[in-house]
């Protein structure tokens, strides 16, 4: 494709509507000015006639005083012709010998003064004086004589007529200063299609966009536009490249994680069917691991189920209004013998009257999830805190213990899918690397941010809010 091809286009087809334009607006203006100069100098012939007409005698027609009134009045040059209504020529100015004049019956400018009592005639060449005349007659009834003054259009006359060239210079000026301007902004207008082309074509073959033909744009708004329309393009293809490996990484993650228990319970089973002769301890006791590990199977089922349902449902159907303070102290009566275990203290500072609209199930695994999470890892003896402040349009949740916290270079990756600080102890106390995710897209999806911290004295602190 030729380069800038568009804009050279564009800009021969507006040149050329605004040549026109300009053309037909150069006629108009020099008709409109031509005929108006010849209105004028018509109204002054039909003034000097009516003036002329106004000092005839009403009987009869002398010719002593008609020269006398026409030396006078008359401008030099002015033809002055008195014609009967039949046509007959009574006296004229410059032709002395006026009675063997032709008959002017025929003449344009008499027949118009005849039927509409005014009429003229531009450049018509005179056959008794054989000069170019402008004729300007008006017929007086009361009378019975058209008086017809005329001016020879000689170079003066035509001077007179000509329109005022001034304007068309001017004109001619802003032509060519549009010119330029318009093929400047057309000229950056084909550049940026240009590179637009360029961009759609390598884009559709997946070929490289960093190029030197793709980095540099016209510093204009148009340029601006085609640059952010590449920059976000290729901002969405790093994001889903970025979104292809994450699923390859959760894929795997996955299926590492189903593998573990799947392997642990064929293991069981595999010795329990090759020795019959097992004692029921022992077989009791790989019932038993088998029964933990499909628990384990489940509960990871069931977080990957409850984050692809989050995942797929940007806006949940079922919510309804939701008592914070009777589903956290629900959670802490099923909790209470696993804290009485390890010797912990859950310290409930929430206040009265606690209500939020949302899915019930999602709020429930927020709360349910970081107490799971504060009773695996946050250690022997230790308390947790959850308290509660509102502002006007959300309440907002700190959740915290004392215990050992984690490294701040793990900060930035709790929230993400199947990721553990200690892998080993994760799995062994059961734990899917789900939990922190699917509290962090419960928050989300109920209009709240989530963020988390190391306490000054120790153990985790996570910041959470919903919309009220």
């Amino acid at each position: 494709m030729k380069k800038n091809s568009f804009g050279h286009k564009l800009y021969l087809s507006v040149l050329g509507i605004f040549l026109i334009f300009a053309a037909a607006f150069i006629f108009f203006q020099r008709t409109r000015e031509k005929q108006f100069k010849i209105e004028t100098l018509e109204l002054k012939l039909q003034d000097f006639n009516s003036y002329l007409a106004e000092l005839l005698p009403a009987d009869s027609l002398y010719e002593e005083k008609l020269e006398g009134y026409v030396c006078r009045h008359a401008t030099h040059n002015m033809r002055v012709t008195l014609i009967r209504p039949d046509g007959t020529v009574v006296y004229d100015n410059k032709y002395k010998n006026y009675a063997s004049l032709a008959n002017h019956s025929n003449r344009k400018e008499v027949r118009e003064a005849l039927k509409k009592g005014a009429g003229s005639t531009v450049d018509r060449r005179s056959k008794t004086l054989k000069t170019d005349f402008f004729y300007s007659a008006t017929y007086f009834p009361d009378h019975h004589i058209i008086v017809r003054s005329a001016l020879p259009y000689n170079s003066d006359l035509t001077k007179s007529l000509q329109t005022d060239r001034q304007y068309i210079w001017f004109a001619l000026a802003a032509i060519i200063v549009l010119t330029i301007v318009l093929y400047r902004f057309t000229n950056r207008l084909g550049e940026n299609i240009n590179k637009l082309s360029i961009f759609a074509s390598r884009a559709s073959h997946n070929e490289s966009l960093e190029t030197e033909d793709l980095a540099v744009f016209p510093d204009d708004e148009l340029g601006e536009i085609a640059e952010r329309i590449i920059k976000i393009y290729k901002q969405l293809q790093s994001t889903r490249q970025e979104q292809d490996v994450l699923k390859r990484e959760l894929t795997q993650n996955i299926s590492h994680e189903l593998k573990t228990p799947v392997a642990s319970i064929q293991g069981y089973i595999e010795t329990i069917l090759d020795n019959p002769q097992i004692s029921e301890e022992t077989r009791h006791q790989f019932l038993e691991n088998c029964y933990a590990q499909t628990k384990r199977l489940t509960a990871l089922l069931l977080d990957i189920s409850t984050l692809n349902r989050m995942d797929h449902a940007p806006e949940p159907a079922d919510k309804e209004m939701i008592d914070i303070n009777k589903l956290t102290t629900d959670i802490l009566a099923e909790t209470a013998l696993q804290l009485q275990q390890h010797s912990m203290t859950f310290r409930n500072l929430l206040p009265e009257g606690i209500q939020v609209e949302g899915v019930r199930s999602l709020i429930y695994s927020i709360f349910r999830n970081l107490t799971d999470n504060a009773i695996a890892y946050a250690g022997e003896g230790t308390a947790v805190t959850l308290s509660a402040t509102k502002d006007k349009t959300h309440w907002h949740f700190t959740f915290m213990d004392n215990g050992v916290g984690v490294g701040h270079e793990h900060l930035a990756r709790l929230f993400e899918r199947f990721y553990r600080v200690d892998k080993g102890r994760s799995r062994k106390l059961g734990g899917t690397g789900l939990g922190l995710a699917i509290v962090k897209n419960a928050v989300l999806k109920h209009g709240g941010t989530i963020s988390v911290r190391n306490n000054e004295g120790g153990g985790l602190r996570f910041d959470f809010s919903l919309r009220a």
